[in-house]
C-alpha cells in the first residue's frame, strides 16, 4: 500500500492543493484503477486504465497515472489520458463560497518540489465560468500564478493562438462583487 500513498500525496495533497479547499489536505485519499505496479527500488508506482483519484473536492481521472519520488522524498507525477481531467472547489473567499475549478489535458506533469503543475496538449481550465485554452498551461501553487501559450513541447494549436473567455464581475447593488455558483458547473 506503500505505493498508493505516494502516489496520493503527489496527486491530491500536493498538486491541486493550491487551489482546492485546504480541509482537502486532511482528506483520505481513494485511488481505483484496473492495474497497478509498484517498483520500490525505483519509487515509482504505476495505475493504469480508468485511474480514478479522489480527496476530499479533488478528483482526477486519467488512463495512466507514473508516480515517482526522488532521494529527498519530494514526488512527481506524470498523468495521460485523451484527456486527463479534474475537478476541484477552492476555499471560501469573503462572503462568497469556494469555486470550482475545472480542467483537462492529454498530458498533467506535477512537481512537488517546486509546487508546480503543467498542462501539456489540448489543455484548458474553467475556473467558475471564466475559460482558458492552450497547448500548454504552467501552474504555480506558491504564487497562485499561471500562464497560457500555444506550445511547450507540444505541436501548435492549429491557428496557434491562446484563448480565453472571461466573466464580467459585475458588483451588486451592495457594492459586493457577485459570488460564482456555490454548485459545479455541469458537465
Amino acid at each position: 500500500m506503500r505505493a498508493g500513498a505516494l502516489a496520493a500525496a503527489i496527486l491530491s495533497a500536493a498538486a491541486l492543493s493550491a487551489l482546492a479547499e485546504k480541509a482537502d489536505k486532511e482528506k483520505p485519499t481513494n485511488i481505483e484503477s484496473n492495474r497497478m505496479s509498484s517498483d520500490d527500488a525505483r519509487r515509482m508506482s504505476i495505475f493504469e486504465g480508468n485511474v480514478v483519484l479522489t480527496k476530499g473536492t479533488v478528483v482526477v481521472r486519467a488512463d495512466r497515472i507514473v508516480v515517482r519520488q526522488d532521494a529527498d522524498g519530494f514526488q512527481f507525477a506524470t498523468a495521460t489520458g485523451k484527456p486527463v481531467r479534474f475537478r476541484q472547489k477552492g476555499d471560501p473567499k469573503g462572503n462568497c463560497e469556494g469555486v470550482w475549478t475545472d480542467g483537462e489535458a492529454l498530458r498533467v506533469e506535477i512537481d512537488d518540489r517546486n509546487g508546480q503543475v503543467e498542462l501539456f496538449e489540448k489543455a484548458r481550465v474553467t475556473r467558475d465560468q471564466d475559460v482558458v485554452n492552450g497547448e500548454y498551461i504552467f501552474l504555480d501553487q506558491h504564487s497562485e500564478f499561471f500562464t497560457v501559450s500555444t506550445a511547450k513541447g507540444a505541436a501548435p494549436a492549429s491557428d496557434g493562438r491562446v484563448r480565453a473567455q472571461l466573466q464580467p464581475k459585475v458588483a451588486t447593488d451592495g457594492g459586493m462583487p457577485r459570488c460564482p455558483p456555490s454548485k459545479p458547473p455541469a458537465k
